[in-house]
């Protein structure tokens, strides 16, 4: 399962009611890369492939492709907008090692 806290929620319904994002489903993810190995990915998408898992928490409905939802298991979605930035950050607690920005983690 992958939380998404209230305010990453209200952020995300914000983005949502936007333009060509309306009517999308928020699909988060996993790629290899940044400076810890593996990064986090998050983006709009208005189709359900196959091979997704459809998570509905709080109002939004995630898309989180198989291989990636191992790496996201008890995963929350939050949004910071203070002083130190401005973003969505995934608190994972499957991360053992996180970079400085926290955009990149390892297993």
């Amino acid at each position: 399962m992958i939380n998404i806290s209230d305010s990453a929620r209200d952020r995300l319904l914000h983005l949502l009611g936007k333009g060509e994002k309306e009517n999308s489903y928020v699909r988060v993810g996993v790629e290899s890369g940044g400076c810890s190995g593996l990064s986090y990915k998050l983006d709009f998408d208005k189709s359900k492939n196959e091979e997704d898992e459809l998570i509905d928490d709080n109002g939004i409905k995630l898309l989180v492709n198989k291989k990636s939802f191992l790496y996201l298991v008890g995963t929350t979605l939050e949004f910071s907008d203070g002083l130190n930035g401005k973003g969505f950050v995934f608190n994972n607690p499957n991360a053992s090692r996180t970079c400085g920005c926290g955009e990149s983690f390892s297993l």
